[in-house]
């Protein structure tokens, strides 16, 4: 079962950042509301670029509201097909757990995590030739498994453009310190009320407008307005610069929008108590 149409009044985006530092220029976070009207962005407190910790601290000031929030990181590591997430290292039975210690072992500014890879270079990460083969790197969750449209990274990969290893495990620090405070599915049920957050892939979005692998940025207002009708919003206000972490996000607020009244996004056949526990799930992957 879906939420009712009326659960979520409000929808948030966010194209997220491993990088160090505490500013960071590729975090964008897009909102719409129910109904047709163009997403828009939110404004970084401080007027110049999003901290990790802004958005953290934006998301809790909004705990209350009928808000759903996507994120574009992997919310956990590969577990069920490995017994672990760090085999070797961690004990960690469910994905809470890891989230604590990746936090416990990160001293990087910003709740970032790129120290936490590079101290297991070789071991868990491949971060070059240095650390070996690429292949015996390449472990993937269920869902990133069942996801038949994109091409999904593993959070093992911390090389090239594509890599989601940093931004997921600084993801991973923001959601332990979100400390229950928001519902983070599929790790808990979605609360009859206030806030929820899930994990997102802004590709899966694109594919949803009709754009094919490899061609899924957009780059200027004519085709962020293509895509964004091709999944029933208006026009978007014209903006100042046109990069993919702003596009990315606007997309895919209009398209959580859209996606949030799908059953069976929901109740994925993939989705059982184990993996909900451990990997989570990318909504949006049937």
């Amino acid at each position: 079962m879906a939420p009712a149409p009326d659960r979520f009044t409000r929808f948030v985006a966010i194209d997220w950042s491993g990088a160090r530092g505490s500013r960071h220029k590729g975090i964008a976070v897009a909102t719409c509301v129910a109904g047709h009207a163009a997403p828009t962005l939110i404004a970084p407190p401080d007027g110049s670029a999003w901290s990790r910790t802004a958005v953290l601290d934006w998301l809790l000031a909004h705990r209350d509201e009928p808000l759903l929030a996507g994120f574009d990181f992997s919310f956990s590591a590969p577990f069920v097909t490995r017994g672990a997430h760090l085999p070797g290292e961690t004990d960690t039975r469910d994905a809470r757990a890891l989230w604590a210690y990746v936090d416990a072992h990160a001293t990087d500014l910003d709740l970032g995590a790129a120290s936490f890879l590079e101290a297991r270079r070789g071991r868990h990460f491949y971060l070059g030739a240095a650390d070996g083969t690429k292949r015996d790197f390449l472990h993937w969750r269920i869902c990133e498994q069942a996801d038949g449209t994109t091409k999904p990274s593993t959070v093992y990969d911390a090389i090239g453009a594509s890599q989601v290893a940093k931004a997921s495990f600084a993801g991973m620090r923001l959601l332990h310190h979100l400390g229950g405070r928001i519902p983070v599915w599929p790790f808990d049920p979605l609360p009859a009320r206030g806030a929820a957050i899930v994990e997102i892939y802004t590709a899966i979005a694109a594919r949803a407008t009709g754009l094919r692998r490899g061609l899924s940025k957009l780059r200027d207002a004519v085709a962020l307005d293509t895509a964004l009708a091709a999944l029933g919003s208006a026009p978007h206000a014209p903006l100042p610069t046109y990069t993919d972490h702003v596009t990315d996000a606007l997309m895919t607020a209009a398209w959580l929008r859209r996606a949030a009244s799908r059953a069976d996004l929901w109740h994925p056949a993939a989705l059982d108590p184990q993996v909900a526990a451990t990997e989570g799930w990318t909504f949006g992957v049937a």
